[in-house]
């Protein structure tokens, strides 16, 4: 029997992307949702619990009243939103985090999808807080360029309309108090003792994204170089399917955002010397950072080839 799935916020960009990677699956069952009843408690409570694997794609308020309107101990959740990233009790939806990550989210009852900058960020830098390159002390500096398309429909409506103010023509630094919803997840699951100073940047392209962490060699352990730091990452994600590490000296000249778009591959590439380093994650917010993310936790869960729909 085919697993039933139901997307609920399936009309919002995260959603609109799963329904695009399902729609033309035949290993699977989606449930759908009248339009005129899509914001029915009772409609949406009777297909959650219906579902063998639900994907929230909802604001952080609404997900929790989700998970609370399933009422049987079966249905599996896959949460888009900020709300459970570290909660007790969900697992984190980062297969090739860590060694044992792709067991437990195998698993998994609950499961809380990352945030598209703290992929980045984390795909840098956890590897190295694991491998004892990084201090959980050191006080670690990222920023990351992204497309529009990850500020949701209201953003992308901003950037789209014919009207628009001249000034989103160019790079928009934001997050400017420093307290941005993918920090606690960042700091987390890199195991960081501090909070990352972490500067967002979005720029006039849909989809798309580069998130760098930059390093002072002397604060990392030991005779530590942009090499050694190259050679630790390309072991530890040795035979992923959709991590891959550049060659080091590989890359001249510029690294563009927008290349992995409409994948769920994420390159890491390490550039730097004997003093500093820069460690950046090029891959799709929408694919790798967020729907493409969901789908292969899906059919890491559900047993089916992880690459299916991707």
């Amino acid at each position: 029997m085919r697993p039933k799935i139901y997307i609920d916020g399936k009309e919002g960009t995260t959603g609109l992307q799963i329904y695009d990677r399902l729609g033309g699956r035949d290993d699977i069952e989606l449930l759908l949702i009248d339009d005129e009843k899509r914001k029915d408690t009772g409609e949406r409570k009777k297909l959650l619990n219906a579902a063998d694997l639900v994907f929230l794609c909802l604001p952080d308020a609404a997900a929790r009243e989700a998970v609370s309107l399933i009422e049987n101990g079966s249905t599996r959740v896959i949460d888009a939103s900020t709300a459970h990233r570290v909660a007790p009790g969900w697992v984190y939806g980062f297969p090739e985090l860590f060694p044992d990550q792709r067991q437990a989210v195998r698993g998994a009852k609950r499961l809380a999808n990352p945030g598209c900058h703290a992929t980045g960020f984390l795909a840098c830098a956890a590897p190295l807080v694991q491998m004892g390159i990084l201090p959980k002390s050191y006080p670690a500096t990222c920023y990351s360029l992204t497309g529009y398309s990850g500020g949701g429909k209201k953003m992308i409506a901003e950037y789209e309309d014919a009207n628009r103010d001249a000034l989103l023509a160019y790079p928009g630094t934001y997050g400017l108090t420093l307290g941005h919803k993918h920090l606690p997840e960042m700091t987390y699951y890199a195991q960081l003792e501090t909070a990352p100073v972490f500067c967002p940047v979005v720029d006039d392209y849909y989809e798309g994204m580069a998130t760098t962490v930059m390093l002072h060699n002397r604060l990392l352990a030991e005779h530590v170089t942009a090499e050694t730091v190259w050679r630790t990452l390309d072991d530890y994600y040795t035979g992923e399917r959709f991590i891959s590490v550049a060659p080091f000296g590989g890359t001249a000249g510029r690294l563009y955002s927008g290349v992995l778009a409409g994948t769920n591959h994420l390159e890491l590439t390490v550039s730097g010397n004997e003093e500093r380093t820069i460690v950046t994650a090029r891959f799709d917010n929408l694919g790798k950072g967020a729907s493409g993310a969901a789908v292969q936790n899906m059919n890491i869960m559900l047993g089916f080839d992880e690459a299916a729909g991707l």
